[in-house]
């Protein structure tokens, strides 16, 4: 299991890259929009491949938690790493404009904090569902409790990133100079 969520982070940027490299460096649009389209198929088959896994008998693990986390993260950050990637390669590439960076300081830094916690929270929501389902397809709740130990840690992280995010809110960080 180990070697296919290393083998779909993998697979995600040989079709990222592969996709906007078709776009900015072939000009081929159309490709390009298939390669990219193509990226959440990753995610499914992570999905697929450990549900079949779960329901052939195999032994629930961490690993199975982990593809969820994969999978959590995926659809919550994937978009955003998308347009980074896209707006660097067209800057890079394709005579596009500077990308655009996250503010470092003051009100607007604090709400991209907010932003960038919320997407972590939608993350473990998202892992935590899908471990809800793999749980409910195996059956059995004893046999898929090893999967769910990496969502303690992980909500320790969440409370530590919420601290984090939310003091900019309260003491936003001052711009370098003044």
């Amino acid at each position: 299991m180990i070697f296919l969520i290393v083998g779909c982070e993998v697979g995600f940027w040989v079709l990222l890259v592969t996709g906007l490299a078709t776009r900015y460096l072939l000009r081929a649009r159309r490709l390009s929009n298939v390669l990219l389209l193509s990226v959440p198929m990753v995610d499914v088959v992570l999905l697929a491949a450990s549900v079949v896994d779960l329901r052939s008998g195999a032994p629930a693990s961490p690993a199975h938690g982990l593809a969820a986390i994969y999978i959590g993260v995926s659809l919550a950050f994937g978009h955003q790493m998308i347009r980074w990637a896209d707006q660097r390669f067209a800057h890079r590439f394709a005579g596009g404009p500077v990308p655009v960076k996250a503010p470092k300081s003051g009100h607007a830094h604090a709400a991209y904090e907010r932003g960038q916690w919320l997407r972590h929270l939608l993350a473990y929501v998202v892992a935590a569902a899908v471990l809800g389902v793999f749980t409910l397809l195996v059956g059995d709740v004893h046999r898929t409790l090893k999967p769910w130990s990496v969502m303690v840690p992980w909500g320790l992280v969440l409370a530590i990133d919420f601290v984090i995010s939310f003091s900019y809110t309260i003491a936003p960080r001052r711009r370098r100079g003044i």
